[in-house]
């Protein structure tokens, strides 16, 4: 749909609507960011995780000092995670907090798609080398290095094949080779390593070397600015290749590899002397003679002493670093700037500016209205976009029997699958009113915040019904001024594969050039909201505006930028 297309609103004039029950409960979840030292089993929260639906304070973000330390499972191979800038300090689990089912990722996602709301690419680097050349110490400095925002690194040892019963015999006695390429699961790889590249969520196994076999257990993982993929065979493959940008061969001299993986599979993974010394001899060399060798001509780069090549290093992050800067952009001032005078799109719905709804405004506008007043006209006009926003789903006709035994036709919603899913904080304000119109519903919540420094919305925490692409979502934010944020909570629930057609965006207010930036990257997803108001300041706030919602809610102190 074009910007340009010109539309006469439809009003909406609500009526007074009676209030259901809800039970307060939302359904199993899963965490966004999962900490690598953590055990979680798929897909992440328990069966009999809860989330409250209507709660009667803002969610909070625990403490680390309240926190369990994490713990490491002997024999698990730590490498696959995604991980934030912070995460070159000597604990990677220091960016993360986990609580009571909750993941919370501290150092923020950054956008990974455009002004127009497509996904931009990310910068692939495969590193290849023999077994122990070290290129999980090359990966690690690189990510140290770059000082990115987010980079995701996923191991290729993750993606070994499940072994029949004579396969895993063989294995107890070192005669199973797991360094051909028939060992590892390449159609698997392909598909995780091309949705990772999308942008998409991934479940990725957890392989154990002591036992030889996967766990029941996944880890799941996003795409990110900068995507590390190491193994053994990383460059064997020509679809693996082609989704490579950059290739890195590890060499290492033989008598350095031998040494650490003896070192390595004896204190590590319970082997002993004569069996890896069986297994090198007669499956590691070969196998790297004949199919890991051969590949370094597809390399780019050719590093010499693994991570302790410093120059090499310095090469490798000066050219990633080009590369990003020419895919980068700066999604809300870009988005501030745009779309101005354009005609109102077709996707807008706006609540009839009634006298009801002007003196509603009026209360919530005031910045001499008390809190408790505050609170109370809000809800009151949450109540009505939200109202507004069910009645924007499909509907079906029905018949039912009047108590007089006279045929009545009417109206049902064609979908009971209705889930609501906040932006917090203020979208948490909302959830409320959507529970009490809705029966049952489950609640998803997606935190969302401004990096000081870039001005850019961040992805913190998200936790969602694992199910929620077979239903129809109302994505709630009390306020819109730029779009950015809604926009990056939208591009989740597309990248969990929720049609764009299914979503509702329903807020308080909203900034005309917000609802336009939605509208251009998203026509599909209609926009509900009770007023508009006509600008944004250099602050990236709604003017004439309510001034910051979430403050004026909960009773938090207000910034200076007011």
């Amino acid at each position: 749909m074009s910007v340009t297309q010109t539309k006469q609103i439809t009003f909406y004039n609500p009526a007074s609507s009676a209030s259901s029950d809800s039970d307060d409960r939302s359904d199993v979840t899963e965490p966004l960011y999962v900490d690598p030292f953590v055990e979680l089993s798929s897909g992440g929260g328990g069966a009999g995780s809860e989330l409250n639906c209507c709660p009667a304070s803002p969610t909070t973000v625990p403490a680390k000092s309240s926190l369990e330390s994490p713990m490491r499972r002997s024999g698990r191979r730590q490498r696959t995670t995604s991980i934030g800038n912070q995460t070159t300090t000597a604990n990677p689990s220091e960016c993360i907090i986990r609580s009571n089912n909750r993941t919370i990722y501290t150092a923020g996602r950054p956008p990974w798609y455009n002004c127009a709301g497509q996904q931009v690419e990310p910068f692939v680097i495969g590193i290849c080398g023999g077994s122990a050349s070290g290129k999980t110490t090359v990966a690690e400095k690189i990510i140290e290095s770059l000082d990115v925002p987010w980079v995701t690194l996923l191991s290729m040892d993750c993606f070994y094949k499940i072994l029949n019963e004579k396969q895993h015999e063989q294995a107890i006695i070192n005669e199973y080779n797991f360094d051909h390429p028939d060992a590892f699961d390449i159609d698997l790889l392909i598909d995780v390593l091309t949705k990772l590249k999308e942008g998409r969520k991934v479940e990725v196994p957890v392989y154990n070397f002591v036992t030889h076999g996967r766990e029941s257990q996944t880890k799941t993982m996003y795409g990110a600015n900068v995507i590390i993929f190491e193994g053994i065979l990383t460059f064997h493959s020509p679809e693996v290749l082609k989704l490579l940008d950059m290739k890195i061969f590890v060499d290492t001299d033989p008598d350095i590899r031998l040494a650490r993986r003896l070192k390595r599979d004896i204190s590590q993974r319970g082997r002993d002397l004569k069996g890896v010394l069986k297994q090198y001899l007669n499956m590691v060399k070969p196998s790297y003679a004949n199919y890991i060798a051969p590949t370094m001509a597809h390399a780019d780069i050719i590093v010499p002493r693994g991570g302790e090549n410093k120059v090499a290093i310095a090469l490798i992050v000066q050219h990633v670093h080009t590369q990003l800067q020419l895919r980068g952009f700066k999604l809300r001032e870009t988005l501030a700037n745009s779309y101005k005078d354009q005609p109102m799109p077709d996707s807008l719905h706006l609540l009839h500016p009634t006298p009801q709804i002007k003196g509603l405004h009026t209360f919530i506008r005031c910045k001499n209205t008390s809190r408790d007043e505050f609170i109370f006209y809000s809800k009151r006009l949450i109540r009505l976009v939200i109202e507004y926003a069910l009645s924007l789903f499909p509907f079906k006709t029905t018949c039912v029997e009047t108590p007089q035994g006279v045929l009545y036709e009417g109206k049902r919603m064609e979908s009971r699958k209705i889930c609501g899913v906040s932006i917090l904080r203020a979208g948490e304000t909302m959830e409320q009113a959507v529970c009490d119109v809705c029966k049952d519903i489950r609640i998803g919540k997606i935190l969302i915040q401004t990096n000081l420094k870039t001005g850019e919305p961040e992805l913190y925490y998200l936790r969602l019904p694992k199910d929620i692409k077979d239903y129809k979502v109302i994505l709630m934010d009390a306020t819109v001024a730029t779009g950015a944020a809604a926009m990056m909570a939208i591009r989740v629930l597309l990248d969990h594969d929720v049609p764009e057609e299914n979503i509702i965006l329903a807020s308080l207010l909203m900034a005309e050039i917000g609802v336009h930036s939605i509208a251009y990257a998203f026509p599909k997803v209609k926009i509900v909201t009770s007023a508009l108001d006509p600008e944004i300041n250099s602050k990236f706030y709604v003017i004439p505006g309510i001034g910051n919602f979430g403050d004026r809610y909960f009773g938090t102190e207000p910034s200076d930028e007011y």
